[in-house]
C-alpha cells in the first residue's frame, strides 16, 4: 500500500511539474522588420550584391564577346593560334568563375559583409529575447520562422511584441 501511495505521489509531483514548464514564441521576422538597421543593412547588401553581379556579368559578356570572335576568325587560323585563343578564352573563364565564387560563395565577400552587418543585430534581438523569457520567467522560447515546425501556435504565447518593445520600438511600426 505504501508503494502504491509513493508511486502516486510521484507520479501526480511529476505531471504537476511537467506541467509547470512555461512556453512561448517570437516571429523573428515580424521582430527585425522593426529595426531600421536591419533595413539598411538589407539595402546595402542588395546595393553590393547588384554592383557585384554586374561586374560579373561584364566579366562573362567580355568572354562571350572573345568567342563570338574566335568562331568568326577560327577558318583563317593555323591550329596553333586557335590553341592560343582557345587557351585564353578558358583562362579568362576559369577567372571569371573564380571571381565569382569569391564573390557570392559560401565563404565570400557578400556571405562575410553580409555576417558583419547582421551579426550585431542578431545579438541585439537575442538579448532582448533572454530579457523577456527572464521577466516572465518562461522556460524556452521558440522561433516560429526557425527550422523547429510549428503547426500551430495559440497567439497568447507571442512574445515578439514584447520583444520589440524590449528593442526601444513600437510594435506594428515597420521600419523603411
Amino acid at each position: 500500500m505504501k508503494k502504491i501511495i509513493l508511486i502516486l505521489f510521484f507520479t501526480v509531483t511529476a505531471s504537476t511539474a511537467a506541467l509547470a514548464q512555461r512556453f512561448a514564441y517570437v516571429d523573428s521576422d515580424y521582430i527585425l522588420k522593426h529595426m531600421p538597421e536591419y533595413a539598411s543593412s538589407q539595402k546595402q547588401l542588395a546595393s553590393l550584391s547588384e554592383s557585384w553581379q554586374k561586374d560579373v556579368d561584364t566579366r562573362f559578356q567580355e568572354i562571350d564577346r572573345l568567342y563570338k570572335a574566335y568562331q568568326a576568325d577560327q577558318v583563317l587560323m593555323t591550329p596553333e593560334m586557335r590553341k592560343r585563343r582557345e587557351a585564353e578564352i578558358v583562362d579568362k573563364e576559369k577567372l571569371a568563375k573564380d571571381y565569382q565564387r569569391q564573390i557570392f560563395g559560401p565563404d565570400g565577400e557578400l556571405s562575410k559583409k553580409s555576417n558583419a552587418l547582421i551579426k550585431p543585430i542578431q545579438d541585439r534581438v537575442s538579448k532582448a529575447v533572454q530579457a523577456v523569457a527572464e521577466s516572465e520567467s518562461l522556460d524556452m522560447i521558440f522561433d516560429k520562422n526557425s527550422e523547429v515546425i510549428m503547426l500551430y501556435a495559440s497567439p497568447r504565447y507571442n512574445k515578439s511584441d514584447e520583444v520589440v518593445t524590449r528593442l526601444g520600438l513600437k510594435p506594428g511600426v515597420f521600419a523603411k
